[in-house]
């Protein structure tokens, strides 16, 4: 068995900056004087209250399988183990809030009817490295800050949460894979959490469910589809488990996993995401440009309207602006056109908006609108009414301008 390291260096870089996003140093301070009800007290009984938890002489052989892998992965706090019946295939961890009180891991009942022991030390493994890896943690935080049933977080965050989870779930499964060290078991785990069938029973060899897996996976690879779970699709945690479990070196892991975090890193399958994305890149540095600099506030409206479409929209302007800006947008134009030439409108509104960004309507700026209007087919009468409207309901002087 390999000793690569079981971490995700995008992983980690995207659970530093949610943290610091919300604040996460103050929250916690507030929250650890608060005089509330904890959701460590919550959690704390409902499991001592509706499960049974394992101990040397009740499921002592759960009990002895739990603190093997926990041994075996080096994870010295405390942690209670639980069971559930409930016949959704399933287990979960919860990070204790305090050092006072154990971290909790529970297994459903379900999974003792389906899984091998080493299964089993894989599905351990996998939710002790959600502890190890401090995931639930900065779930709890996300979880406080946007309280899922009546909030949700700018549309940025929202994609960057969702890749962590995503990377998260990988890494877990490293941990899993450490904690058994048996490949075809964390493979055979996948399937059998999904599917729910007992595949020795259905007579289903590892070599059936690897060849299956790299039909799908080329689906993937070749664009067809999105990760847009909280877990990775399956195809892509096997090949990511084979790769860790086979790579002979980081640099050749890091190589392969490359190709899968691109899988995860696609937010949609419409043509028109590329081209757009260039346009509004281009337009807004073009137009952004006009006045001989770009002002903070036309910068943060360009990445604004990257982000609904760009887990790191900064990063694609940066890489946008090293190339020929004017010809990429003259054929990012060309092609939103060629696929929906009702859009000729929607490309003037934008450009019109980065104009009304710095709260100032300069002489060439104007001049520009119209040129690009009559270059999109529009009259000067369709133009100043699109400018208009846009005037009305975006426009507000600065402060300098009225102080």
């Amino acid at each position: 068995m390999n000793c690569l390291n079981p971490e995700i260096k995008l992983e980690k870089e995207l659970a530093a900056q949610i943290y610091c996003a919300l604040q996460g140093d103050v929250v916690k301070y507030i929250l650890k004087h608060a005089d509330e009800t904890t959701e460590d007290e919550y959690w704390r009984s409902r499991m001592e209250g509706h499960c049974m938890k394992a101990d040397q002489n009740l499921l002592g052989n759960f009990y002895r399988l739990c603190h093997e892998v926990k041994e075996r992965l080096g994870f010295n706090e405390p942690v209670d183990f639980y069971v559930t019946g409930d016949s959704t295939i399933n287990a979960f961890s919860i990070a204790s809030e305090d050092a006072e009180h154990p971290h909790i891991v529970n297994v459903n009942s379900e999974l003792f009817n389906l899984m091998s022991e080493d299964e089993l030390r894989f599905v351990i493994g996998h939710e002790l490295g959600h502890l190890i890896n401090l995931d639930t943690a900065l779930k709890r935080l996300i979880y406080f800050v946007y309280p899922p049933q009546n909030t949700t977080p700018p549309v940025t965050l929202q994609f960057k949460i969702h890749l962590h989870d995503n990377l998260a779930e990988l890494v877990a499964d490293r941990y899993g894979y450490l904690a058994c060290g048996n490949l075809d078991a964390c493979v055979t785990s996948f399937f059998k959490m999904a599917s729910g069938l007992d595949l020795e029973k259905m007579q289903v060899s590892i070599e059936d469910l690897l060849t299956d897996n790299s039909k799908h996976l080329d689906y993937f690879l070749k664009g067809g589809g999105m990760s847009q779970y909280d877990h990775p699709v399956n195809p892509i945690r096997v090949q990511a488990i084979n790769l860790f479990a086979n790579a002979g070196s980081q640099k050749e892991l890091d190589k392969g996993m490359d190709e899968l975090i691109q899988i995860l890193l696609k937010i949609g399958n419409n043509p028109l995401d590329e081209p757009m994305s260039i346009f509004i890149a281009t337009a807004g540095i073009i137009v952004a440009n006009l006045d001989g600099k770009v002002t903070q506030e036309e910068f943060e409206h360009i990445i604004r309207n990257l982000s609904s479409s760009h887990i790191f929209p900064k990063a694609f302007l940066d890489r946008v602006v090293q190339n020929d800006v004017d010809k990429l947008f003259e054929v990012s134009v060309n092609k939103i056109l060629e696929i929906n030439p009702g859009l000729k409108n929607t490309l003037l509104q934008y450009m019109i908006s980065v104009v009304l960004a710095d709260k100032d309507i300069a002489d060439n700026e104007v001049n520009f609108i119209y040129n690009i209007g009559r270059q999109l087919g529009l009259s000067p009468k369709e133009i100043s009414l699109t400018f208009a409207g846009m005037i009305q309901q975006n426009f507000t002087p600065s402060l300098d301008a009225i102080s």
